[in-house]
């Protein structure tokens, strides 16, 4: 095998064959990136706590009761029987991974610091990163909202908290087909949208053998690329479709067996056996936890204990079916909540997809590949070199009760079964430009909540007004900071009465409403408008009305923020400004009154005016935070902006969920296509690429793919062949 770095750091990597450049796949991720892979390693088998300390408790608890280990195992297992060539190229990343890590490791600062050895991965291990990367995206903790919600306000406010709310969205793509472009090709360009983290969730690679010669976006950990890849005479990208494809079962619960450690759960047929016995997480520093794992026919039980009970109590008085969970004061019954989602049903992760997507010479390629796409449910687009263009979704979404995908709902009751799989997965044509961005369209009837429609109206916009689009022209669209979702509070600004307000107040709104609305990290207007719509959200929340919201539902703290009162308003703005729920009247005080605060504030503030990037800074999550704290750029952008850089409003202007990477494929001049990543290609805190990346990603640079060999320098010391794996005793391992 052969590695080659560009002026970036980027791996391009060389191998006789397609098993061969996985072994190196898995080798770079190993060098470059063992402290994060090794990390998200035990994130899969909920060891964290073991290195990290009391505070990765709670998702150490998840993982486990979740079974997530035991889920990508099971799912390797199946991948063995039905497509073993994809079972060995997933082994030789493992094997790449093993060979790589003690060289990883020792370069790596973090393991010193944390007393962390490198461990041996797993033929599995590859699945479970995938799979723990992804389980909470669909946002089935969102559910326990929706029900909250409904029981404590009433059904016509769900829709006003969930519809199209972008607490979990703001990725981008667009396709412009070859009439529009200046080379007569399609070119693709977008940003997935992500926590921030460092190292950063994506790898720049190139992967080159007989087969294939591929560019593109991989995980660390996982082997392949499968989001964004351009093979040189194909391209993609995807976008999350916003599907809903995890439910949550209320099970009620019994306790048998003559020392009570077995358990049954009362379904839709009466009381069946559940799987039950309990793990020990360790803790670095403190005293280990016990973990009571439970699995039903439905699923893992992921919410136990007393927070479940309180759920119990108030889910069976409601319910048609009340009669059939009796016994509640039976003192060997209890309550639980479990998930049901497709991997753990099908045993598949769509792996075998991966390779497929790597060989791609056409969209019919890739759409053939995409058929057995899993999970995350995406919308995806693609074009090839002559022509063809793809506008589509990929995954697996059950078949079950419109109430499955809006509230947690009883196990016993045969109504809320799953009854199959939806299918065919929904298209479109593609005609000059297409646009994905979360929104509801080709996916609506997968789904529940979508983002605005703002970013897919700005991009579309934006695109219509050129037919001459180059590669190096979409940067504009990156990095375009308009805010549409402004428009709401402003509006209820421009109803507030002028002589109503204090001179200073008076002159602020002046100010806010002839402002452009772009979120420009210099604007002393975006960080005005910012501070009014943070107040606005504050006194929101705290409106007689909404009130009975403050104080969270029990659930393990992993879901917790998905049932905070502030940031669930403060996503919910533009809806809670418009909504006929709240009088007109109590509206425009909210908005008085934030304006007159945030007026009196800088009426007194020292030293110049505060701007937009000030506040609104990036706060990527580390699972070690440096010590002392990095400093980290100023942002343009907000969540409702092309360039979406989420905050929190209410809570905090940091930024930490933003593009995760940014790409234009050209499918005219590959060479032409240009990329960037928040951080570096390196993991290595101290390396020459561990940050180099960071200053454009901020500016919305990107810099170019390189495909001259000649541009490349080849790295000394890597291994010459991945070992001979025939006297290996894990084979059995599942």
């Amino acid at each position: 095998m052969e590695i080659l770095r560009d002026a970036w750091g980027v791996p391009h990597l060389r191998a006789d064959d397609a098993n061969g450049l996985a072994f190196a796949q898995g080798h770079n991720a190993a060098v470059d990136r063992a402290w994060q892979i090794e990390v998200e390693r035990h994130r899969v088998q909920g060891t964290t706590a073991a290195f990290l300390g009391a505070e990765a408790v709670p998702w150490d608890r998840f993982a486990r009761q979740a079974r997530l280990e035991d889920t990508a195992r099971r799912c390797l297992a199946a991948l063995e029987r039905k497509d073993p060539e994809t079972a060995s190229w997933v082994r030789a990343y493992v094997d790449g991974v093993n060979a790589g890590l003690a060289e990883g490791a020792r370069r790596a600062p973090e393991f010193a610091a944390t007393g962390l050895a490198p461990g041996v991965w797993r033929p599995w291990t590859p699945l479970g990163v995938w799979l723990s990367t992804h389980v909470l995206f669909a946002g089935f903790p969102a559910k326990f909202w929706r029900d909250t919600v409904t029981r404590r306000l009433g059904p016509r406010w769900v829709g006003v908290f969930a519809g199209d709310g972008p607490g979990t969205s703001g990725s981008n793509g667009w396709l412009v087909t070859g009439d529009r472009t200046a080379g007569g090709a399609a070119i693709i360009a977008g940003d997935p949208h992500r926590f921030i983290e460092a190292p950063g969730i994506y790898q720049q690679v190139r992967l080159v053998c007989p087969e294939f010669d591929v560019v593109g976006l991989a995980v660390p950990g996982v082997p392949g690329i499968a989001h964004f890849g351009h093979t040189g005479h194909v391209a993609w990208a995807i976008t999350n479709a916003m599907a809903d494809y995890q439910d949550l079962y209320l099970e009620r619960l019994r306790r048998t067996g003559p020392d009570g450690t077995a358990v049954e759960a009362l379904g839709p047929d009466g009381l069946r056996p559940a799987a039950r016995h309990v793990e020990t997480v360790e803790v670095a520093g403190a005293d280990p936890v016990t973990v009571e794992v439970i699995e039903t026919e439905r699923g893992p039980v992921v919410v136990d204990g007393p927070d479940a009970r309180a759920w119990g109590a108030e889910a069976v008085e409601g319910t048609e079916n009340a009669e059939d969970a009796e016994d509640a004061e039976d003192p060997d019954a209890f309550w639980a909540i479990g998930l049901r989602h497709p991997p753990r049903v099908r045993e598949d992760l769509g792996f075998g997809v991966l390779p497929a997507l790597l060989r791609a010479r056409s969209v019919a390629d890739v759409d053939r590949a995409l058929d057995g796409w899993v999970e995350p449910v995406n919308v995806v687009l693609a074009a090839d070199t002559a022509g063809g263009t793809l506008h589509r979704v990929a995954g697996v979404v059950p078949v079950r009760h419109p109430d499955n995908r809006r509230r947690v709902v009883p196990a016993w009751d045969a109504r809320y079964a799953w009854r199959g799989w939806y299918g065919p997965m929904p298209r479109a044509r593609v005609e000059g430009i297409a646009v994905m961005a979360n929104e509801r369209g080709l996916a609506e009837l997968l789904g529940v909540e979508f983002a605005p429609p703002h970013r897919a109206a700005r991009i579309r916009k934006l695109l219509e007004e050129s037919d001459r689009w180059s590669a190096e022209d979409m940067a504009a669209v990156h990095r375009d900071t308009h805010l549409a979702s402004a428009a709401p509070l402003l509006d209820l600004l421009d109803r507030i009465d002028p002589a109503e307000l204090g001179p200073d107040a008076r002159r602020l709104r002046e100010r806010l409403l002839r402002w452009d609305r772009r979120m420009e990290a210099d604007s002393v207007d975006a960080a005005s408008f910012a501070a009014v719509r943070h107040e606005t959200v504050r006194h929101l929340a705290d409106h007689p009305r909404l009130r009975p919201l403050a104080d969270p539902p029990p659930v393990p703290e992993v879901f917790r923020p998905w049932l905070a009162l502030l940031p669930r308003v403060g996503y919910a703005l533009e809806h809670l400004l418009t909504t006929e729920l709240l009088p007109l009247a109590d509206r425009v005080g909210v908005v008085r009154a934030a304006v007159e605060e945030v007026a009196a504030r800088q009426a007194v503030a020292d030293g110049p005016p505060a701007r937009w990037g000030d506040t609104h800074r990036l706060a990527p999550w580390q699972a070690l935070p440096a010590e002392p704290p990095e400093p980290w750029p100023a942002l343009s952008g907000d969540h409702d902006c092309v360039l979406a850089t989420s905050s929190v409003p209410g809570v905090t202007d940091l930024g930490a969920r933003a593009s995760a990477a940014r790409y234009v494929w050209d499918l005219a001049r590959r060479e032409d296509s240009a990329w960037v990543v928040p951080l570096g290609a390196s993991g290595v805190p101290g390396h020459p690429h561990h940050r180099d990346q960071l200053p454009l990603w901020a500016r919305c640079e990107l810099v170019p793919v390189v495909t001259d060999r000649a541009r490349l320098v080849r790295e000394a010391g890597a291994p010459s062949d991945r070992p001979d794996r025939s006297d290996r005793s894990d084979r059995g391992e599942m």
